[in-house]
């Protein structure tokens, strides 16, 4: 029985929907963290409960760890880790404040030399993680890790002295792209969509838009992806579609498509939806747990991409 003055459980969508399946699906595989994010996003859910679950991940350090990001097991703190984090707590609402101070401190104090982020800190070494991140004793900055972080910054009005060095390398990273790969355009995306220099920004990202349809980074017929090449080092099928770099239809990288183009990729990630209601994961699959941990993760993010086009999810 419930205590008086207890806030209400968030309801259920409507049987039979994507939702309901995806809901199904959640509660049935995902970790405590996609279950409360689940509910905030779309059950109405609060957002403390979310804070409270992504604060397991947390270090004395201030950054975050202990497989936030499947990939990297172990729990020591991890670039990519402190950036997940930082995207749970943008989503809701709770980028700022002293808790992204500290998260800064922890920033600064794994940076490279020029003042960005490595992708895999050498502290990851002697605790398993996936095969393609390599740990290495003196690794180089990774636009990969920093271009996230930084445009998830400056989204929140975030200015700590980590921010000036980290925004010029990725300035110069992006713009020096050239023989690129999908998840890199990515993290330039992430950067540009929020980086302070609009007209800047928008130059960069015509170009970056060019790039990805000349090299055929984006599957624009889905019933074709034979047609467009994966890679080197993808998994075998690991294709990206135009709703994987415009996460949302005000993202820079809506330009670089045209209407019809994301409408066919909209359908086949509706169409995607498996069986058990939850969506698959398209990158290389090492071990059994990663495998699972990940699909509610890809799962939320494909709800949430469709329901940002106006797609009907329940």
């Amino acid at each position: 029985m419930a205590e008086t003055g207890a806030s209400p459980l968030p309801s259920a969508p409507p049987a039979h929907t994507p939702l309901s399946r995806a809901e199904h699906f959640v509660w049935l595989t995902a970790r405590v963290l996609e279950q409360r994010r689940f509910a905030y996003h779309f059950l109405g859910g609060a957002a403390d409960p979310v804070e409270t679950a992504l604060a397991a991940y947390r270090n004395e350090d201030e950054g975050y760890g202990h497989a936030l990001e499947p990939d990297l097991r172990g729990p020591v703190s991890q670039p990519l880790h402190t950036a997940h984090a930082l995207r749970v707590l943008d989503s809701i609402g709770r980028c700022g404040g002293q808790r992204v101070e500290h998260v800064c401190r922890y920033l600064t104090s794994v940076s490279t030399p020029d003042g960005a982020l490595p992708a895999i800190h050498p502290s990851q070494r002697g605790y398993p993680a996936a095969p393609f991140v390599p740990v290495v004793d003196d690794p180089p900055s990774d636009l990969l890790a920093t271009g996230p972080v930084v445009g998830l910054l400056h989204r929140n009005e975030v200015w700590h002295a980590w921010l000036f060095r980290a925004t010029d390398f990725c300035w110069q990273a992006v713009e020096s792209l050239e023989n690129s790969h999908p998840y890199e355009v990515e993290a330039a995306v992430a950067f540009l969509d929020s980086a302070p220099d609009r007209a800047r920004a928008e130059a960069a990202a015509d170009r970056l838009g060019r790039l990805v349809r000349e090299r055929r980074l984006a599957v624009l017929d889905p019933d074709r992806p034979e047609a467009y090449p994966v890679a080197p080092g993808y998994a075998p099928g690991e294709h990206h579609f135009p709703y994987d770099f415009a996460r949302t239809p005000d993202s820079l990288a809506r330009a670089w498509f045209t209407d019809e183009e994301m409408a066919r990729a909209l359908d086949f990630l509706a169409a995607e939806q498996q069986e058990d209601g939850g969506w698959p994961v398209r990158w290389r699959q090492w071990a059994p747990g990663t495998a699972l941990e990940c699909r509610p993760m890809v799962t939320l993010e494909a709800l949430r991409t469709l329901r940002a086009y106006g797609r009907p999810i329940g």
